[in-house]
């Protein structure tokens, strides 16, 4: 007989237990005071309840692809972007023309992750415009421009990524 998950037995040694999950021919049960304990599957034992698998759970990885992918389309953060390596660790250094005045330091990871989240939001941006109802395709078409020319404002600071597929791509001729 198989036990599914939740099924609860008593056990000879350990007392009353819930299965928590099994790999191979073992059971791992949570025993009340006495921690998870694998079971050889063929061991003797009394059995309380015998619940049976779901057959509609969700895999862990299911339900993290799932998540993930609800995240992507309902938030403004998309998918974690890769500074170039020569770039790790560096810091970025504005200089006042007037050498009297102190210069700011930043470092270049932190800009990095403020230049990533600025095109983030401009994607997101664009997928509201695109799925605006209210908006004439022309209005579309002219703001959707706007965002292609920021976007060119923008390449400026493709050096900083590491893959080129990241970067930003203003208007092609």
């Amino acid at each position: 007989m198989y036990l599914g998950v939740g099924s609860r037995i008593i056990h000879r040694e350990y007392g009353e237990g819930i299965v928590a999950g099994a790999k191979d021919d073992c059971y791992r049960i949570s025993f009340f005071g006495k921690g998870i304990v694998e079971v050889h599957q063929s061991y003797p034992y009394e059995v309380l309840e015998n619940v049976q698998d779901q057959q509609d759970l969700v895999r862990k990885d299911d339900l993290e692809e799932r998540l993930e992918a609800i995240l992507r389309k309902w938030s403004d953060v998309n998918e974690v972007i890769a500074i170039g390596d020569k770039w790790r660790g560096g810091n970025m250094l504005l200089q006042p023309k007037d050498l009297a005045l102190k210069p700011k330091e930043v470092p270049i990871e932190t800009f990095f992750h403020k230049i990533v989240m600025l095109r983030d939001r401009l994607r997101v941006l664009e997928q509201k415009i695109n799925a605006n109802g209210k908006l004439a395709d022309d209005e579309k078409v002219d703001m959707q421009q706007y965002i292609t020319r920021i976007y060119g404002s923008l390449t400026t600071f493709n050096v900083l990524f590491r893959y080129s597929q990241d970067q930003f791509v203003g208007e092609k001729s």
